[in-house]
């Protein structure tokens, strides 16, 4: 299982019988281009311009962007609804996070998650190898909120999303505030993040910085 981070929260999770891509962005409205991309299942967290740019996918064969179970292809995907703020979605409405099963790995892409995690919510995301979280702040949780829902989740790997990236004109944080709130100086960036067996995992989570593909 190969995942690729395209940009802002896009990412191309590729498997030995599917290929999912997650949240793409509209290139004109978020600053910067979007690759061509493929997949057999596209999911979408919610519907903002740089989460939901579905014409900028082709293959597809089934799309996802509401909470609930699918499976295509020994592919299992959860989706799980949740807010895109901290007021129950009064400001900027709901989120769904897709909690993915592929390869006998787990994943979960938090979306544009706003809060942090209630126990109930918890109890539906056992054993999670892989997390895709949000760290940036402003329209999302923050650095310090994202490292408190790590703590609740416990994955074996974090991948960041949603930051501040390169020249984009946004005003989220930049990736360094999350690092410094995981106690990390500087971190090593990837162009992809393979995993190939559950026995590799680390005891302690371990963050993994991806290299923006856009």
């Amino acid at each position: 299982m190969e995942i690729t981070y395209i940009g802002r929260s896009c990412f191309k999770i590729k498997g030995k019988e599917s290929t999912i891509v997650i949240d793409p962005y509209d290139p004109a409205k978020a600053g910067y281009r979007l690759p061509k991309i493929d997949c057999d299942i596209l999911l979408i967290s919610h519907s903002h311009f740089d989460h939901n740019y579905a014409q900028g996918v082709t293959d597809y064969k089934l799309k996802i962007d509401t909470p609930g179970e699918y499976e295509m292809a020994g592919t299992f995907i959860y989706g799980i609804e949740t807010f895109h703020d901290a007021s129950d979605g009064k400001e900027r409405g709901k989120n769904t996070m897709f909690l993915i099963d592929i390869d006998g790995f787990t994943i979960l892409h938090a979306g544009d998650l706003g809060h942090e995690l209630s126990t109930e919510t918890l109890e539906k995301m056992a054993n999670v190898d892989v997390l895709l979280i949000p760290v940036g702040g402003v329209y999302t949780i923050d650095a310090k909120s994202a490292a408190k829902v790590i703590s609740s989740i416990e994955p074996s790997y974090v991948i960041p999303m949603h930051y501040k990236d390169g020249n984009d004109n946004t005003d989220l944080e930049e990736l360094s505030r999350f690092l410094e709130e995981m106690g990390l100086e500087k971190n090593g960036k990837e162009e992809k993040f393979k995993l190939t067996s559950k026995s590799d995992a680390p005891e302690e989570t371990q963050v993994v910085v991806l290299i923006p593909q856009h």
